[in-house]
């Protein structure tokens, strides 16, 4: 990405070689609030943490952090899909598309590469800002490639676009009726568009090979290591299938694997995970924590499960995708496993329906120290808010989703809907555990656009839009905490990971700029630790 063109000294470090002890000496970060000028790691964990006084033992290795640069304990993101991360770099990804035109022309020059008879998928459009003003449909993609078969996923995975051939080979036409938490889209005539809603997605997913052990080997370490080159020393992964674990083991076995992964299996892992409870590997690389689940879309895709008809399309509320019958039983096999259990919610009506069964499973029986999430917690009426801080739930949310949704969530929403809308602040204030991710591959994975989203809350080009609620923003010390100290006690590690400070893991992010004095363009990652181990940032690859 351009805006991470960062120039700057280096820092100055001495002989790295079989050192028996390594200090960092600058600008320091140890916790929210809290500012050191030194601190000292040996054998992965922290040793001393104080000011710039206090003095390297013979033979220690010194890193020197240049003017400007700052140390911060290893950055969580608490929400991403590595796989999908990975996949990005691999594929064709349409991030950054600002028109159907540009959509075609990308589509054509990736068609021009491709083997005959082989499909074409790829990621990343969203129609937001196109001058269009729509969604693309078949029509468009028949255009550039008609017979063959494509399918393009929109940004938040909750819906792809596909042209005739693809609903051809996968006998979709005007008759074929929507599936249980799907929807084919179709225009006023009936006809369907080549849009499909979220669990419609699933009636294309055979006419793609799946990728190989190797291919999703290698994509989970494209996307380890391009999160470890922007600074995350951390991953919360979330929907992972079961093999994938495996896969993650072994990149850490043979030192592929540069950050922690805590994963959150789907829902058919959960039978066999069930009879394993949480496990981690030794060095606490890779570990599974719990299940996720989904009960209803997203919001631009108007899958987003809402109570009123949204205000742009009054002819639907949204998807539910899980009924309480399906999900208690499943969620109550976790709980019994000592699973935790994380529950994509966006619309307020799903975020309501979540709540009351975790209500029933947890908070009647009074189950302790669960640490059951709800994955995005993005429109909230505004009485449910603080039914997190009663009932223990982590919200788990993503800060870039309010500077890019803010183009289009009012008109789906309405201003009245808004007042609960990524209500990150309120939930704090009220007691909630809030924690920050990025949802990356739907979103790009930055550090600094994260925090620059969490405390200022306007878009990266400085638009704030209509009823956007800029009290919403976060602290600086409570933007970092969601990243940092309530990250890591969400996946019960508050007592290694979050802070730096004596017997703590030695997990360090260092970024050329401090995120909270800087704009986000200047921001980018030095070096990271894990474990004491150092790995690379984008900044000083280039």
């Amino acid at each position: 990405m351009t805006g991470f063109s960062v120039a700057m000294a280096q820092p100055v470090v001495s002989d790295v070689t079989e050192c028996p002890e390594h200090w960092i000496v600058g600008d320091i970060v140890t916790a929210p609030g809290e500012r050191a000028g030194a601190v000292s790691f040996s054998k992965g964990k922290i040793q001393q943490v104080g000011d710039a006084s206090l003095a390297p033992n013979e033979g220690a290795c010194v890193i020197s952090l240049p003017d400007g640069a700052v140390a911060l304990p290893g950055l969580h993101d608490a929400h991403a899909h590595l796989i999908g991360i990975g996949f990005r770099e691999m594929r064709l990804n349409l991030e950054g598309t600002t028109s159907i035109a540009m959509l075609k022309a990308r589509l054509a020059d990736a068609l021009m590469d491709l083997p005959d008879g082989q499909p074409l998928t790829g990621r990343g459009w969203i129609e937001t800002g196109w001058p269009e003003k729509r969604m693309p449909n078949r029509d468009d993609l028949d255009a550039v490639a008609e017979g063959r078969i494509v399918i393009l996923g929109r940004s938040d995975g909750h819906a792809a676009v596909v042209n005739s051939a693809a609903l051809d080979a996968a006998g979709i036409d005007d008759e074929t009726p929507d599936p249980e938490g799907g929807r084919i889209v179709r225009d006023r005539n009936g006809r369907a568009t080549g849009l499909l809603i979220d669990n419609a997605q699933s009636l294309v997913a055979g006419l793609v090979d799946k990728p190989t052990r190797e291919e999703r080997k290698e994509a989970l370490r494209r996307g380890a290591d391009v999160y470890a080159s922007r600074g995350w020393t951390s991953v919360h992964n979330m929907s992972v299938d079961a093999g994938e674990i495996d896969l993650m083991a072994e990149l850490g076995a043979s030192g592929e694997l540069p950050i922690r992964v805590f994963n959150y299996l789907v829902p058919e892992a959960l039978d066999a995970q069930a009879e394993k409870g949480k496990t981690c590997t030794d060095d606490m690389r890779v570990c599974v924590m719990g299940i996720k689940f989904y009960v209803d879309g997203a919001l631009g895709s108007r899958g987003a499960l809402l109570f009123a008809p949204y205000s742009d399309e009054p002819s639907t509320m949204g998807l539910q995708l899980m009924t309480g019958d399906e999900a208690r039983p499943m969620m109550q096999k976790a709980l019994d496993a000592g699973l935790q259990v994380a529950t994509h919610a966006i619309g307020d009506k799903g975020n309501r329906i979540v709540l009351d069964w975790y209500w029933k499973l947890l908070y009647e029986p009074q189950i302790a120290d669960h640490r059951w999430r709800i994955e995005h917690a993005q429109i909230l009426k505004v009485d449910d808010i603080a039914r997190f801080a009663k009932q223990a739930v982590i919200a788990s949310m993503q800060p870039s989703h309010a500077i890019g949704d803010l183009y289009f969530a009012g008109d789906r929403l309405g201003s009245e809907r808004l007042k609960g809308a990524y209500a990150w602040r309120s939930l704090v204030e009220q007691g909630a555990i809030v924690v920050g991710g990025s949802d990356a591959p739907v979103e790009q994975g930055e550090p600094a656009i994260e925090l620059h989203a969490a405390t200022r809350r306007f878009a990266l080009n400085g638009y704030e839009g209509p009823d956007w609620h800029p009290e919403e923003a976060l602290t600086e010390q409570q933007a970092l905490a969601i990243f940092t100290t309530k990250a890591a006690y969400a996946v019960f590690r508050e007592d290694e990971l979050g802070r730096l400070a004596p017997g703590y893991r030695a997990d360090i992010t260092v970024l050329t700029a401090d995120p909270f004095r800087s704009s986000w363009e200047k921001v980018d990652a030095l070096m990271t630790f894990v474990d004491g181990e150092r790995h690379e940032g984008r900044a000083s690859q280039q």
